[in-house]
This record gives C-alpha cells, sequence and structure tokens, in this order.
C-alpha cells in the first residue's frame, strides 16, 4: 500500500483489523524495497532466513536493533539521493546514529507530523513560546536531534520566541510582552522535558517566591518530549510534572510525545487520560526479554516500533532499547482508536540518548 494511499487515512480512527492490513502490506513493501537497495540490510535477512512469502502479519518482520544504526552506514538510495543526514543525540564520547534521507522521505516525515500534531493543536498555527535558546538551530555542535526536534515543532506556531537566551536564562520581561501581545489567544509552548522543569518551572518558582512574578498560561497547550531519566532520579513523575506547572502558572493542558530520530515524523502523542498512542502510520510491539515474543496486554517489554515512512534507509521495524507497556487497544477512554501505551524508561545499562537526558547528562 502507497504512503499516498495512507496519508488518506484517518489517523485515529480504524480498528485493529483494519490497520493491520494496512501496516502489514506497507511494511511488507518496505521490508522488500529495503532488501532490494540496501546490501547490508539484505545479508541480514539472509542470516535471519527471512522468506516474504512467510509473513503473516507486520509482527514477523524482522526488526533492527536501534543500536546498530550507531555502527553500520544504513542506506537504500544513492549518496547524490540524500538531502539530509539525521542525527541522535549523544553525550561526549557516545557515537551517534545517522540516518540518510533522500527528499521523498523527508517530505512524508513533514506531512505525517503535521497530521499527527495537527490532531492536537488543531489546523491554525499558534503563538509559539520555545522553551530552548536559539543558538540551539545554529550552532552545529550542539546536539541535531535537539534542533531538529524544534524545528519541526515550529511548522505550528505563527509567531515564535525562545523563552532561554543562550546562557539558558529564562528572558521573563520577553516573556511577559508576549504573552501580553497575545492576551486571550491560545499558545503553543513546545520544549524538551528536563529543559521545562530545570530552567522554566524552577525559575517560575523562584520569581513567584521572591518577587511576586507569576506568568499566566492557562490559555496555553505544551508539548514535550525527549527522556524523564533526570527527572525520575529526583522524584519527578508525569503526574507530578503536570501538578507543578499547573500550580506556578496555571498551565493545564500539558502533552508528552515518544519518538526518536531513527523514525522521524512518526511520533507518539499523549492524550488527555494520559497514555501514548499509536497513529495510523506507525505500531508499537512490545517484546519479551527471553524470547522476543510479543507480550501481552500489561505484560512489561522491549518496545519495538514500526513506520510506514522510511524509504531512504531501512527503519520502518526497530527494536529500541526502552522498555514499556501496551495498556490496550481501540478502548482507550479518549476514544481514539489504536495501541495506547506507557514507556516505564530505559533498559538497564543503556546508553543516555534522549534530548532532555543527554541534556540532563551536563546536570
Amino acid at each position: 500500500m502507497s504512503i499516498e494511499s495512507i496519508l488518506e487515512c484517518p489517523i485515529y480512527e480504524l480498528d485493529k483489523e483494519e490497520k493491520s492490513k494496512i501496516l502489514t502490506s506497507r511494511l511488507k513493501e518496505l521490508t522488500v524495497l529495503h532488501k532490494n537497495r540496501c546490501p547490508q540490510y539484505a545479508s541480514m535477512l539472509r542470516t535471519l532466513g527471512f522468506d516474504e512469502d512467510g509473513i503473516g502479519s507486520y509482527e514477523d518482520i524482522p526488526f533492527l536493533p536501534v543500536r546498530l544504526f550507531k555502527e553500520k552506514e544504513l542506506k537504500s538510495v544513492p549518496d547524490p539521493d540524500i538531502v539530509k543526514t539525521m542525527t541522535s543525540s549523544g553525550t561526549t564520547g557516545q557515537s551517534v546514529s545517522k540516518i540518510y534521507l533522500d527528499r521523498e522521505t523527508s517530505s512524508n516525515q513533514q506531512k505525517i507530523m503535521v497530521k499527527i500534531v495537527s490532531h492536537l493543536l488543531g489546523a491554525n498555527r499558534l503563538p509559539m513560546i520555545i522553551c530552548d535558546c536559539p543558538s540551539v538551530i545554529k550552532n552545529r555542535s550542539m546536539f541535531s536531534a535537539r534542533g531538529a526536534g524544534i524545528l519541526g515543532f515550529s511548522m505550528f506556531g505563527s509567531r515564535k520566541i525562545y523563552a532561554l537566551d543562550d546562557e539558558m536564562r529564562l528572558q521573563t520581561d520577553a516573556l511577559i510582552d508576549f504573552l501580553n501581545e497575545h492576551k486571550g489567544e491560545r499558545i503553543f509552548i513546545f520544549g524538551f522535558t528536563f529543559m521545562i522543569w530545570q530552567h522554566l518551572y524552577k525559575e517560575l518558582v523562584r520569581l513567584r517566591d521572591s518577587q511576586g512574578i507569576t506568568l499566566d498560561l492557562s490559555n496555553a497547550v505544551m508539548i514535550h518530549g525527549g527522556g524523564w531519566k533526570k527527572l525520575t532520579s529526583e522524584a519527578v513523575s508525569s503526574g507530578e510534572f503536570k501538578k507543578r506547572l499547573k500550580e506556578v502558572c496555571r498551565i493545564s493542558d500539558i502533552h508528552d510525545y515518544y519518538g526518536m530520530v531513527e523514525q522521524n515524523g512518526c511520533i507518539y502523542m499523549e492524550c488527555e487520560c494520559g497514555n501514548l498512542h499509536a497513529s495510523i502510520f506507525s505500531d508499537i510491539i512490545t517484546r519479551r526479554f527471553s524470547d522476543f515474543k510479543p507480550c501481552g496486554y500489561g505484560e512489561k517489554g522491549i518496545i519495538q516500533v514500526l513506520s510506514v515512512i522510511p524509504e531512504s534507509y531501512p527503519g520502518h521495524s526497530l527494536l529500541t532499547e526502552d522498555e514499556g507497556v501496551i495498556l490496550g487497544e481501540d478502548d482507550c477512554p479518549c476514544g481514539r482508536k489504536g495501541k495506547y501505551f506507557k514507556i516505564l524508561g530505559r533498559i538497564q545499562n543503556a546508553e543516555i540518548r534522549g534530548c532532555s537526558d543527554t541534556y540532563a547528562a551536563g546536570f
């Protein structure tokens, strides 16, 4: 099934059987495409004894460990067709994933990102506060996945302001002026989880307690992501994160998301019930540590992610280094169909790699 056909599908309305047919068809096509175009991928499939006629469901499609993109240059297009090379986050000394994009794959990433995020924010662009500093998208020595996240979500902003200066200090006066200028309007706030906590929340608490200054963000919607490792060590859960922010600036519309540079575009948004959701463009499987067989609902396992997008590199079926649990399918109280799940954290001894976690490692 072509990506153009899938783009016409409603993103959270198809039930398990309908979605499975679409994903199985598309992911089988991608597996064959990469087998024919990427010699290293074809070699791995031969080692696994892959038989495309034996695929009854997308659960049968082989997965690659996400770490492989740190060790191999995997691409399914000629070098002249590569228009962009994405790299993952990493602390000093860590190797990073390299993801090679051609024009079509990059364009489809953007189209699908727009569909998923617009489902939450609406069709119109909103005044936007970016909880980061301007240099992050200018300085190539900074984490490229962080800059890519900002650029990706900036599509949904009309007028934009950075909440922090290049010294990571909150620009309080500029924020107050921005909020006054857009009073009564819905505001979009984007940032990586630890940066919002460290540089927005903690500074708002300090301003409130020391100077009596408060910002009213009750009309704002916040999207954040990038890992919880540092906040977990500070005993800050997702619920506590939302509660504290509401207390200090009255914001209540807060949504986490799960995603990675290896499958850019196919993010998993958190609904109003606090669950992460797989759209029509992606899916998640949890696999047992003992034999890699699929887990049942409510059973903890290693997360496998699947995406209909990647045509320029074999990244359509990846085994991550994260643990999670699928809570159910087609029956979330929010009304969205598809699988809904929670992330439990990194597998023990796995490298720090999320934008928030790699930045937080400096603290």
